[in-house]
């Protein structure tokens, strides 16, 4: 069994081997010096920061036909389905087959944990999580049951049409979630591409200082769009001869364009936001998104979800009456800030940690990191986090 495929069956609580090279050896943002924002990280820099959040992935992958995976978040230790949390959706284009949010709009609330894979393997997916939940203990009444699964289209990197994601995958991805969150080009990122780059899996997060909350906002992204890839203001993408519409500009040298493709965002905090506070959350990640160069193509999935795991906020099933404590309006700039910080640098993450793979149709290079840091060091937007005042 080669290096690749061996690693592929592993349950990702520790970095992979990918084409032979570790995700643990291709840096993160801050790695190179690459801060974003004002705001401090938290411990792991992860939406896992926000306690009691967890994630699991499965990377699935056989020779270089297949390439596609999932990756599972949970927003607390117990049964969602029985101590749910309260959940937004916001929708910054709508090309995608995001399943489950007609009743988490209407309801605000997540009773499942959230999914994430490729396009033709939603419904799969959303059936193995939906079987796995209903066998809990407590949950022999239940006759109903929403689950929440988004995707990416993997297709460049991964024979889409086999659908090669399984109930198996599913249930190992919900049942080996840490707070370890593995990025890079594993679980539901594995055949992603962002950019005209290797896309894939990276999250950040922000701690608001005591003054404002002392609350923590984490962000977890699937990338896989594209655009003209901006770091820290920098032309990344431009200077790297990548970006959107290159052919219609007369940039002959590539005949790739790498305008469409999807994102999914996922936002948690401890914050106690109601539904509504935390749809105006979740539509401040876009900010973070635009500024990493997208500009949300027709053909683009764009989504974020966001949820409160606030003890104050949560909802029992069946309870006929919620005692909620949440923040008021005015309350809530800080955590906009944070979120679209968080999300910029996620999905820088997502793409710095992602090693090349050749796959379906298509090979995705990793973004080249001698060439990138040259570029960011001549636009001068590193160690912003030392040499800007606070």
């Amino acid at each position: 069994m080669s290096l690749r495929v061996a690693a592929a069956a592993l349950l990702l609580a520790s970095p992979i081997l990918v084409d032979g090279q570790a995700t643990a050896e291709r840096p993160r943002a801050r790695d190179i010096g690459l801060v974003t924002g004002i705001f401090p990280v938290g411990a792991r820099n992860a939406i896992t920061d926000v306690e009691g959040v967890r994630v699991g992935q499965v990377t699935v992958v056989s020779g270089d036909s297949i390439n596609t995976g999932v990756t599972a978040i949970i927003p607390h230790a117990g049964n969602v389905f029985l101590e749910r949390v309260p959940a937004a959706l916001f929708v910054g284009n709508g090309y995608g087959k995001l399943t489950g949010v007609t009743q988490l709009r209407e309801l605000g609330e997540l009773e499942t944990p959230i999914l994430l894979t490729c396009t033709l393997c939603v419904w799969r997916a959303a059936d193995a999580m939906a079987q796995w939940m209903i066998a809990k203990t407590g949950m022999s009444d239940v006759r109903s049951i929403n689950p929440v699964v988004g995707e990416t289209n993997d297709g460049g990197l991964n024979d889409i049409r086999k659908r090669a994601v399984t109930a198996d995958h599913v249930v190992r991805a919900l049942e080996s979630a840490t707070s370890e969150v593995v990025e890079g080009s594993v679980g539901a990122g594995a055949g992603t591409i962002a950019f005209g780059w290797k896309g894939g899996i990276g999250t950040s997060s922000r701690k608001l200082p005591i003054s404002l909350g002392g609350f923590t906002v984490g962000v977890l992204v699937q990338s896989n769009f594209g655009g003209s890839l901006t770091m820290n203001g920098a032309p990344v993408g431009r200077e790297l001869g990548r970006y959107n519409f290159q052919r219609e500009l007369g940039d002959t040298a590539r005949q790739s364009d790498a305008a469409d493709g999807s994102i999914m965002i996922i936002v948690a905090t401890d914050a106690p936001i109601d539904s509504r506070n935390l749809e105006r959350l979740a539509s401040r990640a876009i900010v973070g998104l635009a500024r990493t160069g997208s500009g949300m193509s027709n053909g683009s999935g764009d989504y974020v979800i966001a949820f409160s795991t606030a003890a104050s906020v949560r909802r029992l099933r069946n309870a006929p009456q919620h005692s909620v404590a949440d923040l008021g309006n005015e309350r809530m700039s800080p955590l906009f800030v944070a979120v679209a910080e968080a999300t910029e640098e996620a999905i820088y993450n997502s793409l710095l940690k992602a090693t090349t793979v050749k796959g379906h149709m298509t090979t995705a290079e990793a973004l080249p990191l001698d060439r990138t840091v040259e570029i960011l060091k001549r636009y001068n937007v590193l160690k912003w986090g030392k040499t800007l005042a606070r």
